[in-house]
């Protein structure tokens, strides 16, 4: 069970660095979308990975699973779906007010060549 969350956070991580090094706005989003969700599941695995344990101490259960790393994981979805909003935003104007998704202002080599010569 370890070896397999183990492996489904480092997949999510490797692709969302993968996306968030792209020239392009969307698959930047969509990496920082992986990249957030590999962070919950860290968060969630870190609470000990145990099946059908309550999160509460009651009187005779001997293993239960740790309610905090559930907490931060809901924040964290919550604040991460926020963040993707405002981003998708940013996103959205940066392109409708220069017609082009390109995540860096790279000038070509035609617009270089016109601005020395005035």
């Amino acid at each position: 069970m370890e070896f397999l969350v183990a492996s489904a956070i480092g997949i999510l991580t490797a692709g969302g660095l993968y996306l968030v090094l792209r020239l392009r706005t969307f698959p930047v989003i969509l990496g920082i979308s992986l990249l957030t969700y590999a962070v919950n599941v860290f968060l969630f695995a870190s609470g000990r990975l145990t099946v059908g344990a309550p999160p509460i101490l009651r009187d005779g259960v001997q293993a239960y699973s740790d309610p905090l790393p559930q907490a931060l994981v809901l924040t964290a979805i919550v604040i991460s779906f926020g963040m993707t909003a405002v981003v998708v935003m940013i996103g959205l104007g940066a392109y409708l007010g220069s017609d082009d998704d390109h995540v860096d202002d790279r000038t070509g080599p035609d617009e270089d060549a016109s601005e020395g010569s005035s």
